[in-house]
């Protein structure tokens, strides 16, 4: 019985000292960035189709306006740097793979994984 109350003890104290501590800083920081982030998307931003199967990108939104878009491999290497004046990318010389397409309107970007067939 002195066994469980010991335990019981060192599990109350533990908890009161260590379990209740909450950093705010770091998840305040995270969550703005995460607003500021969503701010400065695209609206209504979309690729289509997804995955790429005949080498041709639809890419929308709704100014549809001059569009920067860059492709990158999943190592972080640029493959693709180009400006885009209506909704349709030429990727047919891209090999089949997975990439990360960021597309800036200007002063916003987004960002999505491209999958290429």
């Amino acid at each position: 019985m002195k066994k469980h109350y010991i335990f019981l003890f060192i599990v109350l104290i533990t908890t009161c000292f260590y379990g209740q501590e909450i950093d705010d800083t770091n998840t305040s920081d995270s969550n703005q960035e995460a607003l500021v982030q969503k701010y400065r998307e695209i609206e209504g931003f979309k690729i289509y189709p997804n995955p790429v199967v005949n080498g041709k990108l639809f890419i929308q939104s709704f100014n549809n306006t001059d569009k920067k878009v860059q492709i990158y491999t999943i190592l972080g290497k640029q493959i693709l740097s180009t400006f885009l004046r209506g909704n349709e990318l030429n990727l047919s010389r891209l090999d089949s793979g997975v990439y990360i397409l960021k597309v800036y309107e200007k002063d916003k970007i987004s960002t999505r994984k491209l999958v290429v067939k």
